[in-house]
């Protein structure tokens, strides 16, 4: 009774993590966190390639932050959760993260505009010269990732969160063709790309 009684405290002293998306914050936060590593660890383990599509306010966004710390290597955050257990090698790769809900797209000129505010951290990370008046979108993510690899000599993790961002925002506009069609243009190389990509 009174180990059920401690545990149960225990949990009643941890806060929500409402709002919370990143899983660096919510572990270093000590926020409540349902375990779910052991299925980040399958998932991982599994395959190269995911799709993941659930409805709005179901953790995308914190998965894809956890996929990112569990790439990284950061180790650290993940202790006393099932991974811990699973995983024997935490390897570290060069993670590109790019967050596509960071501005609202109303047209091309906007959306030229986000993807310079994405890319050009990314280009400078891995010292890829930056072009903010190069809308070839695919051959710049090409070079990021091209960068990544050479500079690591490893496989490189791309994680996208809110792919759809622009295309959602421009549904119905008179601007929704041209953002489509600038959008592929951006993650065209990750096809091309795939010998490189973890």
């Amino acid at each position: 009774m009174t180990l059920s009684f401690c545990y149960i405290m225990n949990m009643a002293l941890k806060r929500f993590p409402i709002g919370v998306q990143d899983f660096a914050i919510l572990r270093e936060d000590k926020k409540y966190y349902v375990d779910k590593t052991d299925l980040v660890y399958k998932m991982v383990s599994s395959d190269r390639y995911y799709f993941l599509s659930r409805p709005r306010r179901f953790g995308k966004s914190l998965l894809v932050s956890t996929l990112q710390c569990y790439f990284e290597g950061r180790r650290e955050l993940f202790n006393g959760l099932a991974i811990e257990k699973l995983e024997t090698e935490w390897k570290t790769y060069p993670v590109i993260r790019l967050d596509m809900s960071i501005v609202k797209y109303s047209g091309k000129d906007s959306l030229a505009e986000s993807l310079n505010k994405i890319l050009e951290p990314q280009e400078r990370r891995f010292n890829v010269k930056s072009e903010p008046n190069n809308h070839t979108w695919g051959v710049r993510m090409a070079r990021i990732i091209e960068a990544a690899h050479e500079q690591t000599g490893k496989e490189v993790v791309v994680l996208i969160d809110e792919y759809d961002a622009p295309m959602l925002d421009t549904f119905g506009m008179e601007s929704f063709d041209e953002i489509r069609i600038q959008v592929r243009s951006l993650y065209s190389p990750l096809k091309a790309l795939g010998g490189m990509l973890r």
